[in-house]
């Protein structure tokens, strides 16, 4: 399995497929699995790179300071692998990292795909992320993966979709974090703030969420797109804040019409 050593971590990674790259990056969780539905689709015309961030998945288990250290990662990745310019598509806290990046390092960036995601906090951000917390400190990681299901995912799908569940929560309680990592990973979201900074952004840019998005609600979504000059914004009729899964074939229209527009 490639890793990379950067910024003083080990960084594991994917490459699929040829053409002009494509960067995925993750949301809480961190971990590259998370794009299963994109990976085939993507690499048809894109060399498509996933990799699991700081204090998740296979990379290095450590504490997270900022949403700017999971930027400068991602920027060591990306020179790493010799990668000068990609398209950026980024599921929550991945997408704050991609604002991050469009905002210091725009000159990485051919454009911009903000998945399901905020630019700050709120009063309804942190009860979500506090009940969170609390279920990893108090119940475990078993307890953490099946409540992740039911807020990341409509009520039907997860209806429909039982088994699969079960597989992914055996495999997310696996990989988590210790809870002082996953915390320090929460921590780092609801400190990220950068509103009053997104008008500055010029990189083409998609804001896509779900209108039943219950993690990131789609007010979100609309004043990230308001901010933002020039953004595009698309909102599914559902699907949740994992609509790349839930709705992915729709999901991927939207994401590989924009970047061909930006090629």
């Amino acid at each position: 399995m490639p890793h990379v050593k950067t910024n003083g971590i080990e960084t594991y990674y994917e490459v699929h497929g040829a053409g002009p790259p494509v960067l995925l990056a993750a949301g809480l969780g961190g971990a590259g699995t998370y794009w299963r539905e994109q990976i085939e689709p993507f690499a048809r015309t894109h060399a498509v790179v996933l990799y699991d961030q700081r204090g998740a998945g296979r990379s290095t288990h450590v504490s997270v300071c900022c949403i700017e250290e999971l930027m400068e990662d991602a920027i060591a990745l990306l020179d790493a692998l010799k990668l000068d310019r990609v398209h950026f598509v980024g599921h929550s806290t991945g997408a704050a990292i991609g604002q991050s990046l469009a905002l210091d390092r725009p000159e990485r960036l051919a454009s911009l795909v903000l998945y399901s995601t905020v630019h700050r906090s709120d009063p309804f951000r942190r009860r979500m992320w506090q009940m969170r917390k609390d279920v990893l400190a108090r119940l475990g990681p078993k307890a953490y993966a099946q409540l992740t299901s039911l807020v990341l995912y409509p009520p039907a799908w997860v209806a429909a979709n039982d088994a699969r569940l079960t597989e992914e929560e055996t495999v997310a309680e696996r990989m988590l974090s210790k809870p002082e990592i996953m915390a320090s990973r929460i921590d780092a979201i609801l400190a990220h703030d950068r509103a009053e900074d997104l008008g500055r952004i010029r990189t083409p840019t998609l804001v896509l969420c779900a209108r039943d998005d219950l993690m990131t609600p789609s007010y979100f979504s609309e004043d990230i797109a308001r901010r933002i000059p020039d953004a595009e914004l698309v909102l599914l009729d559902g699907g949740g804040h994992a609509c790349s899964k839930t709705r992915a074939d729709e999901f991927n229209r939207h994401v590989l019409g924009f970047i061909a527009q930006h090629a």
